[in-house]
């Protein structure tokens, strides 16, 4: 059973003819390119499902192509800036289209060779002929942070490595080493920060590092692969509820197939990590305990529909499975998992699994304008509906952002996002909507909600001024099992944690990936004396300590690489 998905993943291979398409993703951490084909799409320059990310680089090229074609015919479809961004991104891009590789002489070290070169923009050697692509990029990066605290930092290095063979195969390596002066990220926390595996001892700073990459195997309409990497699902500019990409990467099948304009299928199939011991595993080696975590998987869909032009409907599930090793009802893509849970289980909800449900809508049918809505559905019993007293385990998150309008190169987003108890939570700990202890939905979990509101200014090509607004506030902290949430969790009735913060970002891309960033805020981040626990046990419970309390922080560094 546990070779059972490279089999299948072998038989899907099998069956598709050799047509010229391939694929190796881009990291969501790359917000400018995600920024610039979003604000592409609305106005209404490119058709963009944004309710899954990552995008393949291969697709982020074909749209900067597309617009490049149409603005080549019409010269006021973009201002200046969008015209020096877009021919920026294309040269950033290059390996992806039919073109021979170009790059500056000044910065070539092999000269005039045709198929091998060295560049500063995007740092890095490439290497391009009729079969075989390849690209090497260092990854550097410090960013300091100082306040009333005192002063920290975190630095990483590393390297990133993708390269496509044939026309259809494309593989990805990335590795980062990092050190953090002081632990800013921990699965409790209320904090943006993407998950991170922990070495070493806190007090002294601390360690770690993280791999991520795939093997994808594409067609004209379609790809197939095992990456390990973060999957954001869910449109969102402040945190998606559905999947966050939050937690540290984790390994999956992947497949995502679009055969008709008006219809595209994701699917993934995924190793989660439970931290939960298996004590029939675990055993003593010597002197030392070996301890073996039950096996936790996760298989999630999504079917996204286009009825028209710039409106697109999404509907998926999930489910969360534990105890069964890899189950091949799980590797069918196109199931209702709750279902199968119940033949499987006899529906008994303390021998079945977690299951979950999506809705996601954006549309972009108003020029400028993109008007979403996504919602995430762990329970829904239409019983409770018109109860005051009752409520179905959901979190829900509606936003808009108007962008190039009515004032060029200005961008406003308003975000909110609502969240009743325990919806993320399960009473069975080896089938959590989790991965390494933290949350795979919205970063503020259950019980919560959050507002985000954001004005952009880009007054010139790679230089980027956003001031934001941020309020949060969590309810009384309910644990399932010891309250049934329908009856016993009322929402939002006190609260135990709230944060307030506005601050401005300023960033600067010199070349392709390579940024200076800068950041200031003032923020009041609080806790509040509930159910017998002290207010500071919340605060120390939720938020990292360099950031409780009223803090007047300054944040700046460089990064070249994700």
């Amino acid at each position: 059973m546990k070779n059972l998905s490279i089999i299948v993943t072998v038989v899907l291979l099998s069956g598709f003819s050799y047509i010229n398409s391939q694929v190796v993703y881009e990291h969501v951490s790359n917000t400018n390119i995600y920024e610039f084909l979003d604000e592409l799409a609305n106005n209404k320059l490119i058709e963009l499902n944004s309710v899954i990310k990552p995008y393949s680089r291969e697709f982020i090229a074909d749209k900067l192509l597309e617009v490049k074609k149409k603005a080549d015919a019409d010269k006021t479809l973009l201002n200046k800036r969008q015209l020096k961004e877009l021919d920026f991104y294309l040269h950033g891009f290059q390996l992806e289209t039919d073109k021979p590789i170009n790059f500056s002489p000044k910065t070539d070290l092999f000269g005039k060779n045709n198929t091998l070169a060295t560049a500063i923009n995007p740092l890095g050697i490439y290497y391009k002929d009729s079969v075989f692509t390849f690209s090497f990029k260092p990854i550097l990066g410090i960013q300091y942070w100082y306040n009333e605290n005192g002063g920290i930092h975190h630095r990483w290095n590393g390297f990133e490595a993708y390269g496509y063979i044939g026309e259809n195969l494309g593989a990805y390596g990335n590795l980062r080493d990092n050190h953090e002066s002081e632990l800013l990220i921990a699965p409790e926390y209320f904090i943006q920060r993407r998950g991170v595996p922990i070495k070493g001892n806190p007090e002294g700073g601390v360690d770690y590092s993280e791999s991520r990459g795939g093997l994808m195997y594409s067609w004209k309409w379609g790809s197939v692969g095992l990456i390990k990497d973060h999957e954001v699902w869910g449109s969102n500019y402040n945190g998606a509820n559905i999947l966050s990409g939050r937690t540290p990467s984790f390994a999956h099948i992947k497949l995502q197939i679009k055969p008709v304009h008006w219809f595209e299928f994701n699917y993934m199939h995924g190793w989660l990590v439970s931290e939960v011991i298996d004590s029939a595993r675990s055993y003593w080696d010597g002197n030392t305990y070996r301890e073996v975590f039950h096996n936790k998987y996760i298989a999630a869909n999504m079917f996204s529909f286009f009825p028209v032009r710039y409106l697109n409907i999404s509907i998926g599930n999930s489910i969360i499975y534990s105890d069964l090793g890899v189950h091949a009802a799980y590797l069918i893509p196109v199931l209702f998992y709750k279902s199968v849970d119940h033949t499987l289980n006899s529906t008994s909800n303390y021998s079945g699994q977690n299951s979950q449900m999506f809705l996601d809508i954006s549309s972009r049918n108003i020029k400028h304008l993109n008007l979403y809505f996504s919602m995430f559905i762990d329970e829904l019993s239409t019983t409770r509906f018109g109860d005051k007293n009752k409520h179905n385990l959901i979190s829900y998150k509606s936003g808009f952002r108007l962008s190039n309008w009515p004032v060029q190169n200005v961008i406003l987003t308003g975000e909110y996002t609502y969240t009743l108890p325990i919806t993320y939570q399960h009473f069975i700990s080896t089938t959590t909507f989790e991965s390494n202890k933290y949350n795979l939905g919205h970063y503020m979990r259950d019980n919560s909600r959050d507002l985000y509101l954001s004005l952009k200014y880009k007054p010139f090509r790679g230089l980027m001024f956003d001031l934001f607004y941020n309020f949060a506030e969590h309810g009384n902290n309910f644990v399932y099992g010891e309250y049934e949430p329908a009856d016993e969790a009322p929402v939002l009735k006190d609260i135990t944690w709230k944060k307030n913060i506005i601050g401005i970002n300023a960033k600067y891309e010199l070349v392709n990936n390579a940024y200076l960033f800068l950041r200031i805020t003032f923020s009041n981040i609080q806790g509040f004396n509930v159910d017998d626990i002290s207010a500071e046990e919340y605060l120390q419970t939720f938020t990292p300590e360099y950031f409780r309390g009223k803090t007047n922080t300054l944040s700046f560094g460089a990064n070249v690489g994700f």
